[in-house]
């Protein structure tokens, strides 16, 4: 019998190891799998790289996640943002890698993994440092720059449903990047407001097929981050200060 369930966040990443690629889900707060991030701080796996929107906020979550030092890489389009102070800090302190991908070829890169495209080429960064160093070809006069797909050891997902083989669907804009790092990563682990009988979710409202998921914890009141920064939550590893 196929199930997916695990019965705590513990769990879900207890197989993510030191030096994993790990995508992260997310839009600025809609669709952070807070609760996976911060067991994954309590797991204490090091030396990650990490692939985002962005690069955190406040002292939760993501943010969280790179003040603890378990993070040598951020790969994001947006380091800066509304209260992020720790990876400013830690960038300015020589402390965290970063490599800028713009928005659009971030999520092409992404689901070219998961589709098993070997590449492509855009117009997005041709006349800028991101295009340094990467292959170019002319095509009806215009140039574009070769992009290598974005693959992962390890996807952190937020849904809303899910049932025990691993479909899932998602609530509004929290959809966001989860569908395709689902399907980039070789192990993705989902957490879900609520997990549902099989059968309950109509497979035509499946958005991602239980194929790409391969553990799923159930956190029924999942945190908002923008409450938790807005009164003062600080993340560290085991609690919230």
């Amino acid at each position: 019998m196929i199930n997916k369930i695990v019965d705590t966040l513990q769990d879900a990443v207890s197989t993510i190891e030191d030096g994993a690629i790990v995508l992260i889900s997310g839009f600025g707060e809609s669709g952070n799998p807070t609760e996976l991030t911060h067991a994954l701080i309590d797991h204490g796996a090091r030396e990650l790289t990490l692939v985002n929107n962005n690069a955190g906020n406040g002292h939760v979550g993501l943010a969280a996640l790179l003040e603890s030092g378990n993070v040598r890489k951020m790969v994001c389009s947006f380091p800066r943002s509304t209260d992020s102070g720790v990876f400013d800090n830690l960038y300015r302190e020589g402390k965290i890698e970063l490599e800028v991908v713009p928005q659009g070829t971030l999520a092409e890169r992404i689901r070219a993994a998961g589709a098993g495209i070997g590449g492509f080429y855009t117009k997005t960064s041709i006349g800028t440092p991101l295009a340094d160093g990467k292959e170019r070809r002319t095509y009806n006069c215009e140039e574009y720059v070769l992009e290598e797909p974005l693959h992962a050891d390890f996807a952190l997902v937020k849904a809303d449903l899910a049932d025990r083989w691993g479909n899932l669907t998602y609530r509004l804009a929290a959809r966001n990047f989860g569908p395709i790092m689902c399907s980039a990563a070789r192990t993705t682990i989902v957490q879900a407001r609520q997990i549902v009988p099989l059968g309950d979710i109509p497979p035509e409202t499946v958005v991602t097929p239980g194929i790409y998921v391969d553990y799923i914890v159930e956190v029924t009141n999942p945190a908002s981050e923008r409450e938790m920064i807005e009164n003062g939550v600080h993340y560290v590893s085991g609690a919230a200060e």
